[in-house]
């Protein structure tokens, strides 16, 4: 649906008006990519799906502070990747605050590609902005907009991120 311009502006006025079959039509169309932002990020089907599930309803209850001339899309993966990063610094947190408990098997699965385990290792700022650039495809200035950094910090982020993960696969 994105880059629908006008059909998907329509589908926001409905839905900000109560339609809930524009409502539904713009969850079906973003859903996907919602969803797979916030698992990138945190690593956790179960909250990944809670964190684009929550980001999704703030963002239709904020409609009237959305600019509509802009695409929806981009708009809602910065709420998405915003809860994200909140949700993994809380769960580095909770982790530190219960050193001698240990997470339950399932708490956090086991990835089978090398790379995505390596991903997971990597700071929520850091896999954040890779999982913008490279697997959502943003570019840097688009990606500075969505997370409201400076360009210089979202590119060093990068640099950082992926120097990182190349060792950490390399290992």
């Amino acid at each position: 649906m994105a880059g629908s311009g006008r059909h998907e502006r329509s589908r926001l006025r409905a839905a900000r008006a109560g339609s809930v079959s524009d409502f539904e039509a713009l969850f079906r169309a973003y859903w996907p990519r919602a969803h797979r932002a916030a698992y990138l990020v945190v690593h956790d089907s179960a909250a990944a799906e809670d964190i684009a599930q929550e980001a999704f309803l703030a963002a239709i209850r904020a409609l009237d502070r959305f600019d509509r001339s802009r695409p929806f899309g981009p708009w809602l993966h910065r709420i998405v990747v915003n809860r994200a990063i909140d949700w993994a610094r809380a769960r580095a947190l909770r982790a530190e605050a219960e050193l001698d408990e240990r997470p339950a098997p399932d708490a956090r699965p086991e990835l089978d590609d090398p790379t995505l385990a390596a991903l997971a290792r990597l700071s929520p700022e850091h896999r954040a902005v890779i999982v913008l650039r490279h697997l959502l495809e943003y570019t840097p200035g688009e990606i500075a907009e969505l997370l409201d950094l400076p360009r210089g910090t979202v590119n060093s982020r990068l640099r950082r991120g992926l120097d990182e993960l190349a060792r950490s696969v390399e290992r």
